[in-house]
């Protein structure tokens, strides 16, 4: 489980992130900061530390090695990342309760030989549980660098008392690229060419949203779903951004007056192609953050559903609307504040697109703090001649 296999004199660089296909969101974030590596230094040894190891070495060609790290002693993780020059722990939302102590292991395991550590645009909270508060205060302290995705994530890591420097950014999945959603591909998905599409993202309720009432949401983004469908006479198409995304996709399907009007994308796709997708919406409704990020780079209007403050923030660092809560009684309020949005995004967009662009920006300055932080590498090292190109993925695993 070491990076034997890397070429000599090159830099070796590790991404620890909730990666490994259970996420659309983290799949985008470590194709983009991948991307910005191996275009940085084409010659650079990339290892991805990931929960599947082996949906990680089809779907991201551009790693060298990959390794699981799920189930893996304290002692085989340490001797993975020992011939590491940097850590790079995100980007993502895995800073909460129950699971950032997981990842911190790790970090804390590289720092402890002497590997040097950088947050790459994290999320963070809810942070109550003792253990995981203790973590962030002892690691992240030490790291190099930390750059959060927004600002109520530095405000948890300040409330756990974590006393250093944070900067804010953006989130990176902002910086990807779409790829073609062909026409052969709606088809497949039973989606009727030259037809009106609304995007629509539901998720389960989880560690991140368990004061969400399943009857009570379900029946609400039915309603939504119907009032869509005779208002604009679209189709209403679900985009699961986590497998468990598709039951409750189901569920709000199997409440809806015209199921009929209604499909669930069910076809493995990448995240460039689902951001492709996006682009052929009309108007998208939705829970998760990434699938507003999206719309937003689409430049489609879309309405948050928040369920937790990391989609507050970005709802509002965009200019859009964001009612509070997703509940049942609010349909008139929601319903209304759509009819809205239809009738008036004509005179928004230019807002949009303004906000999003300096969001692009803001966020390619996580990569900018972590290029300095490579370059100080460098220069404390000596220079790195190139050395030859990697001959394949290589996957290591428990």
């Amino acid at each position: 489980m070491t990076s034997e296999g890397a070429p000599r004199n090159v830099l070796r660089i590790g991404v620890l992130g909730s990666y490994g296909g259970f996420n659309i969101g983290d799949e985008s974030i470590l194709t983009c900061t991948l991307g910005r590596l191996r275009a940085w230094r084409p010659d650079a040894w990339l290892v991805v530390f990931s929960r599947n190891p082996e949906h990680t070495t089809v779907n991201h060609g551009s790693a060298d090695e990959v390794v699981g790290w799920e189930g893996v002693s304290q002692g085989r993780l340490t001797a993975a990342l020992s011939g590491l020059d940097l850590l790079i722990l995100g980007g993502g939302g895995f800073l909460y309760d129950g699971e950032a102590r997981r990842y911190l292991r790790l970090v804390k395991a590289a720092q402890s030989v002497g590997v040097r550590t950088f947050a790459y645009a994290i999320g963070a909270g809810p942070l109550t549980e003792a253990d995981d508060r203790q973590a962030v205060r002892s690691v992240v302290a030490e790291m190099d660098d930390v750059v959060v995705r927004d600002e109520e994530s530095k405000l948890v890591l300040e409330e756990v008392g974590l006393d250093r420097e944070i900067t804010v950014t953006a989130d990176p999945a902002l910086l990807l690229e779409p790829e073609d959603f062909t026409d052969q591909m709606l088809l497949y998905e039973g989606i009727p060419g030259g037809t009106r599409l609304v995007g629509m993202s539901v998720r389960e309720p989880g560690r991140a949203a368990e004061h969400l009432s399943v009857s009570d949401y379900h029946a609400l983004l039915a309603e939504v779903a119907d009032f869509l469908v005779c208002r604009i006479d679209t189709y209403v198409v679900f985009m699961p951004m986590e497998r468990q995304d598709v039951r409750h996709a189901h569920a709000v399907l199997s409440h809806m007056i015209a199921p009929d009007r209604g499909r669930i994308l069910n076809g493995a796709y990448s995240p460039g192609q689902i951001l492709g997708f996006t682009g052929r919406l009309s108007l998208a409704v939705g829970m998760r953050l990434h699938f507003l990020i999206f719309a937003a780079v689409s430049g489609v209007p879309f309405l948050p559903l928040p369920y937790a403050g990391k989609v507050f923030d970005f709802a509002r660092r965009v200019g859009a609307p964001a009612l509070v809560g997703v509940a049942r009684e609010q349909a008139g309020p929601l319903l209304a504040e759509l009819d809205r949005l239809w009738d008036e995004y004509p005179q928004r967009r230019d807002t949009l697109c303004s906000r999003v662009g300096a969001l692009r920006e803001l966020s390619g300055e996580t990569w900018n703090r972590c290029r300095a932080v490579l370059e100080h590498i460098e220069e404390q090292k000596g220079s790195f001649p190139s050395g030859p190109t990697s001959g394949g993925t290589r996957t290591s695993g428990p």
